[in-house]
């Protein structure tokens, strides 16, 4: 069987889950045959875990770090979580599980679980810039401040009202600054400023040319602005990429929530226990 062929039979197999039967069992299917030649590529927030009021509330269903570690043995370890956030705070998050990581906006990785190894890509923000944008949360009680390190993040889903002042403040600031290399990413709810030079997709595409994800075909699941620039890479690995909470062009197919998400990786693996809603 041909690449191209492949790619289409893979299409055939991952159905978005408007498209597929309730009674559909990828675990039957050509994809749970090929996991051997896939690398799975995850986002977290509003992909693999519901979205909270504030980041430190999200939890980790039951039954998800069981499906993940399965996929990750199912995988030979070609699994990774890519994330903007850091991966001290992924690891709390699933602790005491730790998985393959690409955090901060593709800022850190980390390429295997039984490795203390953390490879940076980016110095931290400037510690200066960093107190100016600081101070933007002080326009609302409702605006929570972030500090990952090499970028920070303005969260506002308590405080919706406080959006357009937020990127107000952060414009200004960017004009009394034009040279420095900075860029904005907007979000759910979020607004976050890093140093430019590095994204999810750098960071995507420096894990695919490491072992066990080199060579393979990349599924990536994710559903905010940031990770268009993931949507954009996968078909150069022959991989398929899918949105999670709304149609995106160029997608192979997408889930509603990611509880959807949760259940069609669990059926992946055969875990139709953790797939029950």
């Amino acid at each position: 069987m041909n690449g191209n062929s492949v790619e289409a039979k893979l299409r055939e197999d991952i159905p978005s889950a408007r498209e597929r039967s309730p009674d559909l069992n990828p675990a039957a299917g050509e994809l749970a045959r090929r996991l051997d030649e896939i690398a799975i590529l995850l986002d977290i927030d509003g992909t693999l875990l519901d979205l909270a009021p504030t980041p430190r509330e999200v939890w980790v269903p039951p039954g998800l770090s069981r499906t993940l570690n399965r996929l990750l043995q199912k995988t030979s370890g070609a699994l990774a979580l890519v994330s903007g956030r850091s991966l001290n705070d992924i690891d709390l998050i699933f602790a005491p599980e730790q998985y393959p990581v690409v955090g901060g906006h593709g800022a850190e990785m980390r390429l295997a679980i039984d490795s203390e190894a953390v490879a940076s890509h980016a110095p931290p923000m400037d510690k200066e810039l960093k107190r100016r944008l600081a101070a933007i949360a002080k326009l609302s009680p409702g605006i929570l401040l972030e500090d990952k390190g090499y970028s920070l993040a303005l969260h506002y889903r308590l405080a919706p009202h406080a959006e357009k002042a937020i990127y107000e403040a952060v414009s200004l600031i960017r004009a009394d600054l034009p040279n420095a290399p900075i860029e904005v990413l907007p979000g759910k709810c979020v607004c976050e400023i890093k140093p430019s030079g590095f994204t999810k997709a750098t960071g995507v595409r420096e894990l695919m040319t490491h072992e066990p994800f080199k060579g393979r075909r990349p599924i990536f699941i994710g559903d905010d602005v940031t990770d268009e620039s993931v949507f954009a890479i996968v078909p150069e690995y022959g991989g398929l990429a899918f949105s999670v909470g709304r149609h995106a062009k160029g997608m192979a197919g997408y889930f509603d929530d990611p509880r959807e998400v949760r259940e069609w990786l669990a059926r992946l693996v055969g875990d139709e226990a953790a797939a029950k809603p």
